[in-house]
């Protein structure tokens, strides 16, 4: 292939040396990909919804401040058998979008693959990251790896090449050139112009989901896996049945659940009414938890355990009158949430 040739009318965008020098991004991002597929189906079977380690945990974990995809994500974990067939597919086009950089073929369409679920990485778990920004750091530099090499292509050391050498009346095929590796006429200006578009439209992407889920550009910088923290919401109080009320997981590490120790029911003074500490906690009948997703809140040995993205209705039986109250509950770090409600009418 001829070296890029400057002018004003057309302009080859790309010249061998520019693609083989992506040859390292293009294999290690491909990896990355492939990997994916690899562990899950290959060295471990994470797709089984009842193993260890089932994936459809992990994306559960991405919903509590995932932006963007929240909807969606929240779809699937809502609907488990649909959520089941999205992870088989989209561990499929991981698989596919991998071999294809690692083997360089059809590399731009391969490199699309990589942009979109870049991107999808990044919105649904971009906050995610205990020690660094992991998911983020993932996420971002899949999208603009995927843009780079879904213009640049792949030269030598790529299938594509060798199936245009093998096959030359390929290259008269349009749609070949852009799902592969061939040479795409653009004029010098709409080349920089692109070109400018790509890094002007990846630091944006960067800059933004490092402010919205780290306050990373400016402001106080946050890390949400650092600490769990479980919201309270909807108490109601039920003669036959007892107390309910919601639990949801919110933040804090995604591979380590959070262990409720105590639950207290208060009146408006602060005065303790019922106490369910760690050995009452850890006997809660299944039946009165009723879990919403795919991550389940359940019992322990010692405690009442909540994990990252889980959501349940806990229900514990109790007698009280009408009045104000609140709900306290206790992590075994010694952290405490609270929720306050009335009961005006009883059932």
């Amino acid at each position: 292939m001829e070296p890029i040739k400057i002018s004003d009318k057309n302009t080859l965008y790309q010249s061998s040396s520019s693609a083989v020098l992506l040859t390292g991004l293009r294999w290690v991002t491909g990896w990355i990909f492939f990997s994916a597929f690899w562990r899950r189906l290959i060295l471990e079977n994470k797709l089984d919804p009842d193993g260890i380690g089932y994936v459809g945990e992990k994306f559960n974990h991405f919903f509590p401040n995932a932006i963007i995809v929240k909807p969606m994500i929240h779809f699937m974990i809502t609907h488990p058998d649909f959520l089941q067939i999205f992870l088989i597919v989209f561990t499929i086009i991981e698989a596919l979008v991998g071999l294809g950089l690692l083997l360089g073929l059809f590399t731009r369409v391969s490199a699309l693959g990589v942009f979109l679920l870049s991107l999808g990485i990044l919105f649904g778990a971009g906050w995610l990251g205990t020690t660094c920004l992991d998911e983020w750091q993932i996420g971002v530099l899949g999208t603009i790896a995927g843009l780079v090499m879904m213009v640049a292509g792949a030269d030598k050391f790529s299938l594509d090449r060798l199936l245009f050498s093998k096959f030359p009346r390929l290259k008269d095929k349009k749609w070949i050139n852009f799902v592969g590796s061939g040479d795409i006429h653009m004029s010098n200006r709409a080349f920089t112009f692109f070109s400018l578009f790509i890094a002007v439209f990846s630091l944006t992407i960067t800059l933004y989901t490092n402010q919205v889920f780290h306050g990373g550009v400016w402001g106080k910088l946050h890390n949400l896996s650092m600490k769990p923290n479980i919201v309270i919401s909807d108490a109601k109080y039920d003669k036959v049945s007892g107390l309910s009320f919601d639990l949801f997981r919110d933040q804090g590490i995604d591979t380590y659940g959070a262990f409720i120790t105590r639950i207290s029911l208060k009146d408006i003074n602060g005065e303790a009414i019922k106490e369910y500490l760690y050995n009452e906690l850890s006997k809660i009948p299944d039946q009165d938890i009723d879990n919403y997703y795919i991550a389940k809140v359940k019992t322990g040995k010692n405690s009442l355990i909540i994990p990252l993205g889980a959501k349940a209705k806990v229900t514990l039986p109790i007698n009280i009158d009408e009045g104000s109250y609140f709900v306290e509950v206790e992590d075994i770090s010694g952290k405490v949430w609270k929720h306050s409600f009335k009961i005006q009418k009883l059932i």
